[in-house]
């Protein structure tokens, strides 16, 4: 459970730093998913969860 806390936590971290410190930087970020097809947002979304479930087990098993 606490790894899960430990998770989202940095998620919130990483999210707040990039409306905090480049607003303007994610508004065309936005522009450009709104350009894509849901078919690659989808695929996009994906590869960030697998991505993300990878980088948990991996700090998982270093004991972080």
């Amino acid at each position: 459970m606490s790894l899960l806390l430990l998770s989202i936590g940095m998620v919130c971290i990483v999210e707040g730093l990039a409306y905090a410190l480049a607003p303007s930087l994610v508004e065309r970020m936005l522009e450009a998913l709104r350009s894509l097809p849901q078919s690659a947002v989808r695929q996009i979304g994906l590869l960030a969860v697998v991505s993300g479930l990878i980088l948990v087990w991996g700090a998982y098993q270093l004991g972080l």
